[in-house]
């Protein structure tokens, strides 16, 4: 027998500071401890990462919410102002989430809103340990760049992309 009661979701402009945001960026941080915790770095070079990865909310242009049926945030994702260029940061799908599609309509959605913006194209950054993430962004037609400050000195193993928008 097929379930006919398929879940739907809908997205959620908030506030950087919003609580549920808060909670899935904390999810996000505690999956990327465990990824890249075999890493070989002394506590300077953790801190210059920490540092350099931090979203000052000032340079927030959307942060976007994926709410489900029950209004339990399932996903995130914002965009920030990096040095005048629209930048996707902080991408995450909640566990027992994945494999939806949800992060591709989330991705489309952050498309839409930069278009609207009149941004000419987003660029992302992610690492070396993230392979779902590089494969929904090559999916959806991101291509890859140099690595582009402030991740150049700090994170060598960083993978770079844009998107144009058309």
């Amino acid at each position: 027998m097929t379930d006919t009661t398929a879940r739907t979701y809908r997205f959620e402009a908030v506030g950087y500071d919003d609580p549920r945001a808060v909670h899935l960026r904390e999810l996000m941080d505690e999956d990327m401890a465990v990824r890249y915790a075999t890493r070989d770095r002394d506590s300077s070079v953790n801190d210059e990462i920490t540092r350099v990865l931090a979203v000052h909310p000032s340079s927030v242009l959307a942060t976007i919410l994926v709410v489900d049926d029950d209004d339990a945030p399932i996903g995130h994702a914002l965009l920030r102002d990096l040095d005048g260029e629209w930048e996707v940061k902080r991408v995450i799908v909640a566990d027992g989430h994945r494999g939806r599609g949800i992060g591709r309509a989330l991705m489309t959605e952050l498309e839409r809103l930069a278009r609207q913006g009149g941004a000419r194209r987003l660029i992302l950054q992610t690492g070396d340990r993230q392979p779902e993430a590089v494969a929904l962004y090559k999916r959806l037609g991101y291509t890859p760049i140099p690595i582009y400050e402030p991740y150049v000195a700090s994170m060598p193993f960083s993978l770079c992309y844009e998107k144009i928008l058309g």
